[in-house]
């Protein structure tokens, strides 16, 4: 296995590491609660700017259009500053974004907010994990880069319910107003908490991108791209394949969101846990893991008795996100950053491609249920990537180091 990346630890009391955490993670739960709310917007947002449920799915294309875009662009464009100034550019960036989408009058202007807004995600999501893997004893870091992720699963439980209210209640522009304070107070505490350590070597972006353009790491991204669709197949789906094959009613949807966002929760926890015992093994667990739960959801989808808790199930998967982030660090040597942030993109890849392949299967005649199988497929596809990227290390680094 690669060496990872050096890891410094700054003097920092127990209590004053314990906030930096907590507002790194503050930033990953706004983010995640911007990502998803015009899911559960959709009705707020079809009536509030008189636009149809196609053109409120354009608005969903262009945030993950703006991620796939921003990760990589902002990214080299902020590789010289010092990582705790980044952090502040890029929240800056998506507190202009929320706003612009709080004030939206109409559609375009919509359409131009939420891929503005998109632009920086990828990259704060990538510095973030960054800076709590470097403040961190390097035999803790998957333990620690999972607890930061855990504010995008703490979004999945509460955020987007609190948005989605909001918007019932409301106005769904409260819900992006919402975001946007968050945020400010983020960018608050890390401006207070996190040490702006003025010895670190800023990032050469040419470096960065040789450094970026080797086999470990687009097999790593394609891993990736490619095993973690599964889990965004079955998500997108998870509301028809309950009420149309489970047979339960409209009321249950949100208990089954709240069934996958515990099952994240539990994830991105066990994703860091795992990557710390067993490194780069720890992906082929998590994808065969993944292989598993997702055959089983289109056997339990029938059963009203068992979608919940296979939701759950799916929603571990979200171990991926951690270990495969821990797993760039290592591989992306002078690339940092910008493999970090280029996770990201490859998970947004993997958010178009699953409900794709899903609703193409149903649009040739499937059940609903078919979402298990076709998620399964890609688990087992990421898994022959894996192969081939545990292969690349080992002949790159016979020895183990």
């Amino acid at each position: 296995m690669t060496a990872s990346p050096a890891v410094a630890t700054p003097a920092l009391s127990r209590g004053h590491y314990t906030l930096v955490l907590l507002a790194l993670a503050l930033g990953f739960f706004a983010i995640g609660t911007s990502e998803f709310a015009p899911i559960g917007l959709l009705p707020s947002l079809t009536a509030g700017l008189a636009i149809s449920e196609q053109q409120v799915g354009h608005i969903i294309s262009a945030y993950a259009l703006g991620v796939v875009v921003g990760a990589p662009l902002l990214a080299i464009t902020c590789a010289r500053l010092r990582r705790k100034p980044m952090l502040l550019a890029l929240l800056a960036l998506y507190v202009a974004g929320s706003v612009a989408t709080a004030l939206a009058p109409g559609y375009h202007s919509m359409v131009v907010a939420r891929f503005v807004v998109g632009l920086p995600h990828g990259a704060f999501f990538g510095v973030a994990a960054l800076v709590a893997a470097t403040i961190t004893p390097a035999q803790n870091r998957g333990k620690v880069v999972g607890q930061v992720f855990s504010g995008l699963t703490v979004a999945l439980l509460l955020g987007n319910p609190l948005a989605t209210w909001l918007g019932q209640a409301l106005s769904w522009r409260l819900a992006f107003w919402f975001v946007a304070l968050v945020l400010v107070l983020t960018m608050a505490l890390i401006a207070w908490l996190l040490p702006d350590d003025r010895s670190e070597n800023p990032a050469r972006p040419l470096a960065e991108l040789k450094a970026f353009n080797r086999a470990p790491v687009w097999l790593a991204l394609a891993i990736g791209a490619i095993g973690f669709a599964g889990m965004f197949c079955v998500f997108s789906y998870l509301a028809p394949a309950m009420t149309e094959v489970a047979g339960l009613s409209e009321r249950w949807i949100p208990f089954g969101m709240v069934a996958f966002g515990v099952g994240a929760f539990i994830g991105a926890q066990a994703g860091g846990w795992l990557f710390d015992k067993f490194g780069l093994r720890a992906i082929a667990i998590i994808l065969g893991w993944s292989l598993l739960v997702l055959l089983a959801f289109g056997w339990a989808a029938h059963s009203p008795w068992l979608v919940l808790p296979a939701a759950a199930l799916v929603g571990t998967m979200m171990a991926m996100s951690p270990a495969l982030q821990l797993h760039l660090m290592d591989v992306a040597g002078e690339a940092q950053t910008l493999a970090a942030a280029c996770n990201h993109s490859a998970f947004n890849f993997a958010n178009a491609l699953g409900p794709w392949l899903g609703g193409m299967a149903v649009a040739a005649g499937a059940s609903w249920s078919v979402i298990g199988p076709v998620g399964a497929a890609t688990a087992l596809a990421g898994l022959g990537i894996w192969w081939l990227a545990a292969r690349v290390q080992a002949w790159r680094f016979p020895h183990g180091g």
